[in-house]
């Protein structure tokens, strides 16, 4: 099994969308990750069960 999931995220700041490489075997965690076309920081909050991304919630 592949925990490694790719996700879109949106950007709060400038609102394009780029993909994300999720370690799903953190369970429900909170992760800070740069904007890569801005470059600003965006906070998602994670639930996951391996393998699978059962929410992800953007906020900056």
């Amino acid at each position: 099994m592949d925990l490694l999931v790719e996700v879109d995220v949106s950007c709060p700041h400038c609102g394009e969308v780029f993909p994300l490489q999720i370690d799903t075997s953190q369970g429900e965690h909170t992760m800070i990750e740069d904007c890569s076309v801005c470059c600003r920081p965006i906070t998602l909050q994670l639930e996951c069960l391996p393998g699978e991304v059962l929410s992800m919630r953007e906020e900056d």
